[in-house]
């Protein structure tokens, strides 16, 4: 089979191997679609804290089951989808039911190969049927899961005002259902063409360019800020929008300190939270949400990548000739 392995920063060579060989608790797994997100991309430049080389990057996975491998619960041709977070199962955060943050965890495309590949051996345990999805849509349940997860640990209420900080694949899903839920939403972003887009799939209330002026028409205003940026200065320029008694919840991620004024964060009461990946019960969410069609997937794929054609292409993702809010690889 061939897949496509990143050697080192700003290397991919294409490699052809045997399939992979399933164990005990494993099914083998057809790709059929692969999302490209913020972590291949960052991973792919040397900016992923929690990366080794060489990897077959690609956790956005959907395929078809090729081996069930004795799991009555599959058959041979069922379409599926992969939570790519695998838990030890036994440490603590496993025991009180967050394998999302499993102390040993383990990201499929990330800590073990993923899939850039044309087959791959998965946990049964983490593939999720989605004969009722199109590959596509089912290939997107992990970055909207993750805005889904960021959601449902804010606690947020119909009341609440919220800002969400980033219009890219994760911010948008965040606005989306916060949007769903019947919340007022603001979204910051610093492309304007992607706040227009942000505007329209999401239905957001309203928009602002971070130009130096966001700070003094948000300062104090949003009961919940959801960060998803990735950017050191937007995650500590957060502490201003949030409001007294307000909660800041981090969905990005960055290699590097972040700092805040004590005084500031004690008199305001903030609530700070770090959000991770995503549970069972935020992808059955979103597979809702697909299914009665609250969720514009179409539109939310922007660029789409031939397999054969992956490692030739993967540069020009930097640098698109048009706007890319996600970008989908289909073999």
């Amino acid at each position: 089979m061939k897949q496509i392995v990143c050697q080192e920063p700003n290397v991919l060579e294409e490699k052809h191997t045997a399939l992979p060989t399933i164990q005990e608790k494993e099914i083998l797994l057809k790709i059929k679609r692969i999302g490209i997100c913020g972590t291949d991309l960052h991973a792919y430049k040397g900016n992923q804290p929690f990366f080794q080389y060489p990897r077959v990057l690609g956790h956005e996975i959907s395929g078809e089951i090729e081996e069930p491998n004795g799991f009555t619960a599959f058959k041979k041709g069922d379409r599926a989808a992969v939570i790519p977070y695998i838990a030890c199962g036994s440490c603590h955060p496993c025991l009180k039911g967050k394998r999302n943050c499993c102390q040993n965890l383990e990201v499929i495309g990330v800590h073990r190969d993923g899939g850039m590949s044309e087959y791959l051996a998965v946990p049964a345990e983490n593939i999720i049927l989605t004969n009722d999805l199109s590959f596509e849509e089912a290939a997107l349940l992990e970055p909207l899961s993750i805005g889904m997860h960021a959601i449902t640990r804010s606690r947020l209420q119909k009341d609440d005002t919220v800002v969400v900080i980033g219009a890219g694949p994760i911010g948008l899903g965040a606005g989306l259902f916060a949007k769903q839920n019947g919340n007022k939403v603001i979204i910051l972003d610093q492309s304007r063409e992607r706040l227009q887009f942000a505007k329209k799939w999401t239905g957001a209330d309203d928009i602002i360019t971070v130009d130096g002026t966001a700070e003094k028409a948000l300062q104090n205003k949003a009961d919940i800020v959801f960060d998803a940026t990735g950017s050191r200065q937007s995650m500590i320029q957060a502490f201003e929008y949030v409001s007294y008694g307000g909660t800041l919840v981090y969905v990005g991620l960055v290699k590097d300190n972040i700092t805040f004024f004590d005084p500031d964060f004690h008199k305001k009461e903030i609530t700070l939270m770090g959000s991770r990946n995503a549970r069972l019960e935020d992808f059955k969410k979103v597979k809702q949400a697909i299914q009665n069609g609250s969720v514009g997937i179409e539109s939310y794929t922007t660029h789409r990548i031939s397999f054969d054609k992956l490692k030739d292409e993967y540069q020009s993702l930097y640098h698109p000739k048009e706007n890319m809010i996600k970008a989908l690889v289909t073999l």
